[in-house]
């Protein structure tokens, strides 16, 4: 029998965000999408810092965000990123140590710095995402230990680590250990471009590996290429067998085989700011479902952890989750 160590094991970028306020003109004179991530080179990255104003720096990435929700839901949680061994890299390790998510990764040093996201939020709550790399997508199978993934319920992987061959690689030896050890393997999609730019690996990925799927709609609709939700949910459930597709204020839709779960959005008082609102969505629904919880509690969790985390800046929950679930009737 496998050793059961953690509900939930993440692979995904080790990034530092660097999160502050601007208006839409901003945007447009460095040329950043709203409401997308785009990756852009150290120059660039240096000259968008240079024009904002005062910034919070913290911890971030997708799956690393995800683990972090975990822990707070009383869940435990392993990240697999890679940093370098410069002070971003000191302070991502620190802070995801700290929120009770192991992380064993070695600092390397001598090569790229570490990843950094400079997460931009307009007025209406919107982030805007110009990302800088660094050493995050370096990782590869050398980085995956087959142990931790044997030791979880759940192996978790952030669609934005798909950009390099060498991540691809890892992503597909710890999906081949995972389905050895009788694990389950997630995948989010993480954002419309990057579904644009590995459309076909990703559907053939989630054909053959993937148990739990995790898109909003713009990303289901772009991995399918079509306008239709429903088409694209249809699509999905023909290729995976439990997909989470949250449809921002229209809460989210759970669809396995023979079943479709309709989850509202928990209300929040105030919209400030959007980061990380599908990663803790991922991380209630993951967190219920390595529990033992039925799709609909886990979605409810879901949307709890989302809505916390959209009322303040910043992609980590600032209260217990665990606790803020049992005052709205939902126990872990």
């Amino acid at each position: 029998m496998n050793d059961t160590r953690y509900d939930v094991i993440g692979i995904g970028n080790a990034i530092v965000d660097i999160i502050g306020r601007c208006d839409e003109d901003f945007l447009a004179k460095h040329d950043a999408p709203k409401g997308h991530m785009r990756l852009v080179d150290a120059d660039t990255i240096s000259q968008i810092y240079a024009d904002m104003g005062p910034a919070v720096e913290i911890s971030g990435g997708s799956a690393a965000n995800t683990l972090v929700g975990v822990s707070s839901f009383g869940g435990k949680g392993a990240f697999i990123g890679k940093v370098a061994g410069d002070d971003f890299g000191k302070v991502f390790a620190h802070d995801i140590r700290a929120a009770g998510v192991d992380f064993n990764s070695k600092a390397v040093d001598g090569k790229d710095p570490t990843s950094r996201c400079l997460v931009l939020v307009t007025p209406d709550g919107e982030r805007t995402m110009s990302t800088y790399l660094g050493i995050s997508t370096d990782i590869d199978d050398g980085e995956v230990d087959p142990d931790a993934i044997k030791a979880a319920k759940i192996v978790y992987l952030e669609g934005y680590l798909f950009d390099r061959p060498d991540a691809k690689a890892a992503f597909r030896q710890a999906v081949s250990i995972a389905k050895g050890a009788g694990r389950k393997v997630a995948l989010t999609l993480s954002d419309g471009f990057c579904v644009d730019r590995h459309r076909g690996e990703f559907v053939e990925l989630i054909r053959d590996g993937i148990d739990i799927l995790f898109a909003n709609e713009d990303e289901i609709k772009s991995l399918y290429e079509t306008d239709d939700f429903e088409a694209a949910a249809t699509r999905a459930l023909a290729d995976t067998e439990l997909a989470a597709l949250t449809r921002s204020a229209k809460g989210s839709v759970i669809i396995s085989k023979g079943e479709r779960i309709e989850v509202p959005v928990d209300p929040v008082s105030e919209l400030v700011d959007t980061t990380g609102a599908g990663d803790l969505y991922a991380a209630g629904f993951l967190y219920g479902i390595s529990n033992g919880h039925d799709l609909q509690t886990a979605g409810r969790l879901g949307s709890i952890a989302a809505s916390e985390v959209i009322s303040h800046m910043g992609a980590r929950p600032e209260v217990a989750l665990a606790e803020l679930a049992k005052t709205k009737g939902v126990t872990g």
